[in-house]
């Protein structure tokens, strides 16, 4: 039975205490009912004897010392999951904000999902197609794999995101089922309806649940989201034999609001002020990506998160980097120069890539391009130093086929339109015409053989 108590002990932020309180669980969800009409949710975060200190979802706006009444519902917070809910988009906490009703399920899961056994894990293979060269050609997404996207503010993630909604497909001669949770937390009302508007202009909203949780709700709820995210991915993956790719943006909305909730608590800042369980929370989101064995499914993540200052050794980047296989960068002097997406590919890497290209996932001479392509971009960065000290025209013949090769790799195959869904073999075919740009002898990364097969110099390089 339900235990149901009468007014509250203490009131601070999103934070109520309440006394006198028997049974209760860590975790446990409670229903609060605000002068006899207004309901909330929120959730037992600690327990001191006979005082429990609850998370208000909703805030505490309207609340009062002796206004609520709190009911103790005995289990943690569960949503209920159905593959319905794919074409349909939900608030922070899983509530439909679309109109079209309910979901309807007899199935109801635990949103901090079930811990998996390491042993029955399968190592990711295969490959997510994205329709991005930068992506696909040299930083590949497996499935399975978690590989977050580091931006900072101002530049175009969330466009960049919204392409890859639009675009990743399991390839196209796949006949398996694939589809998309995505999850934004903090986001301002504009850039929610440019994602709703453009899902559903694109046509792929069939194929999207949506949970949005804005910048002016509550802080709690930006910690919840990504967990109710995840929990629906799971079931659509390992219940009903799906690929699913999250997205999750912005992790560090997500992490802001753990500051913000720990500093409520009173509790002792880490590096930056964030609590020092940060790498534990942020490992619990990311790890709930991955492959089961016996089951046709699986679950991919792409969180996406905004370097403070462009700091990549920022505690979020910097612990997500730990957990994760691997980070897409963003950066903002190929901003600058208005390419798109602005995508640098030195610092990306994908640890995964190796295992899920070549014979018989994209095509044979994959990690070799790759390989080659990201050794003469690094030699580009030299040749532009030594530009700078002693000028363009002091530089040797191949000091300038270089810049050129870097102007070319940055136009054509790095950038791209917003709209444009290449094929793995249309991104590898235009990385063979730029390594055209170089004499051969400068390949040294590719095997002869297939450099036979595939190098064929440009016009002028051949004089």
């Amino acid at each position: 039975m339900a235990i149901e108590y009468l007014g509250l002990s203490a009131i601070n932020g999103p934070l109520v205490v309440l006394e006198d309180v028997q049974n209760a669980a860590y975790d446990e969800i409670v229903e609060m009912t605000v002068n006899g009409k207004e309901k909330k949710l929120g959730r037992i975060i600690e327990i001191y004897k006979d005082k429990a200190i609850i998370q208000v979802f909703e805030g505490t706006d309207g609340m009062a010392l002796r206004n609520t009444h709190t009911r103790l519902t005995g289990h943690p917070m569960e949503i209920a999951v159905s593959d319905s809910m794919l074409g349909r988009t939900f608030n922070g906490i899983g509530q439909p904000i679309d109109g079209l009703g309910d979901i309807i399920s007899d199935i109801r899961l635990d949103i901090n999902g079930k811990p998996l056994n390491p042993v029955t894990r399968e190592y990711p293979r295969n490959y997510i197609r994205t329709g991005i060269s930068a992506i696909d050609g040299l930083t590949t997404l497996i499935r399975g794999q978690k590989l977050p996207i580091f931006s900072g503010n101002g530049l175009p993630h969330d466009q960049l995101a919204a392409q890859i909604v639009q675009q990743a497909s399991l390839g196209d001669d796949s006949d398996e089922e694939f589809a998309i949770v995505f999850a934004a937390m903090g986001v301002k009302y504009d850039v929610a309806e440019f994602f709703r508007r453009t899902f559903e202009e694109s046509g792929v909203s069939s194929h999207v649940a949506m949970f949005i949780n804005l910048a002016n709700d509550p802080v709690v709820e930006r910690l919840i989201t990504p967990k109710i995210a995840l929990t629906v991915a799971e079931y659509l993956a390992f219940e009903k034999g799906m690929h699913i790719l999250v997205i999750l943006t912005d992790m560090t909305s997500f992490a802001e609001a753990m500051r913000e909730v720990s500093s409520s608590k009173g509790e002792i800042p880490s590096r930056k002020g964030f609590p020092g369980y940060l790498y534990s929370e942020l490992a619990s989101i990311y790890e709930r990506a991955g492959i089961v064995a016996g089951i046709n499914g699986s679950v991919t993540q792409i969180p996406i998160l905004t370097m403070p200052n462009d700091d990549i050794t920022h505690p979020i980047p910097d612990l997500t980097g730990y957990i994760t296989e691997g980070q897409i960068v963003l950066d903002r002097s190929l901003h600058g120069q208005s390419v798109y997406p602005p995508i640098n590919v030195l610092p990306s890497l994908s640890r995964l890539m190796k295992d899920g290209i070549g014979e018989g996932y994209t095509r044979a001479d994959h990690q070799a391009v790759a390989n080659q392509l990201f050794s003469c971009y690094a030699k580009v960065g030299d040749a532009r130093a030594l530009a700078s000290v002693i000028g363009e025209d002091e530089l040797s013949p191949i000091d300038k086929k270089y810049l050129e090769f870097g102007k070319a790799f940055e136009d054509r195959f790095i950038g791209q339109d917003p709209h444009e869904n290449r094929t793995i073999l249309q991104t590898l075919d235009i990385g063979w015409e730029l390594l055209g740009m170089l004499p051969r002898e400068e390949l040294d990364r590719i095997d002869t053989k297939i450099l036979d097969q595939y190098y064929k110099p440009a016009a002028d390089s051949k004089k």
